[in-house]
């Protein structure tokens, strides 16, 4: 009942972040951190990828350009972000989205050769479940790929608690990786993606006190834990 409830609040949270055009935001501010990431994941042509959290479904259809051959479905829980997505990809046949949470992900074990999530973890309401779910769906040798900014052990970041209107785990590096043992992934590890995008010389936003917090903030990096799924 209480995962009900969270899934629910989250999907509300993220429809109203949809009416506000975020989805369509999200390229811009986190695209210097996934294009590394991207870089690392290898991808093939004919690779069957998903995207957990996908919001406005901009790298979904920037991991379909990679994977050509293959197919890329992207996931959200709030269905006006779903709506966007889909108006925006009518061009990019090799893309789907369904609608669903990540502790209940709507599709059969080993379905996916990857599966990539940015930014959206720390809103799970069960951290943990959604990392077991990954892992079910994967392919034994695929592999997943969780990016996020806010995290332990960049303390530029933690002011973020008091000003987000929904509950938000800040979990360390460590903390996530054994997450991911646990759930049954091998081969894991965790590093830091720097953001090199400059801070403006005057900060106006309201997630740092100013522009040097700001800098040092991408100058932490955002962090990245990935793990396979043991070969059969």
């Amino acid at each position: 009942m209480a995962q009900t409830v969270a899934n629910e609040n989250l999907r509300k949270e993220f429809n109203a972040w949809a009416d506000e055009g975020k989805g369509e935001s999200m390229e811009k501010e986190h695209r210097p951190i996934v294009e590394p990431t991207l870089a690392l994941m290898h991808i093939a042509p004919d690779e069957t990828i998903l995207d957990v959290g996908c919001g406005g479904g901009w790298l979904v259809r920037e991991l379909a350009s990679r994977a050509p051959k293959g197919r890329v479905v992207g996931m959200d829980i709030s269905d006006e972000m779903l709506a966007h997505a889909r108006a925006a990809s009518a061009n990019a046949p090799n893309t789907e989205f369904i609608l669903g949470s990540v502790d209940a992900i709507p599709r059969e074990p080993n379905s996916f050769d990857k599966v990539i999530s940015v930014e959206s973890s720390y809103y799970w309401p069960d951290a943990a479940a959604g990392i077991r779910e990954i892992f079910r769906v994967l392919r034994p040798g695929g592999s997943a790929w969780i990016l996020i900014n806010y995290f332990r052990d960049n303390p530029y970041c933690h002011q973020w608690s008091k000003l987000l209107k929904i509950p938000a785990h800040l979990f360390s590096a460590e903390e996530w990786a054994e997450m991911f043992r646990k759930a049954g992934f091998a081969n894991v590890t965790h590093r830091r993606i720097v953001d090199p995008t400059p801070a403006p010389e005057v900060y106006t936003g309201r997630w740092f006190k100013d522009a040097a917090e700001l800098a040092a903030f991408r100058r932490e990096g955002a962090l990245l834990i990935t793990g396979s799924k043991p070969a059969m």
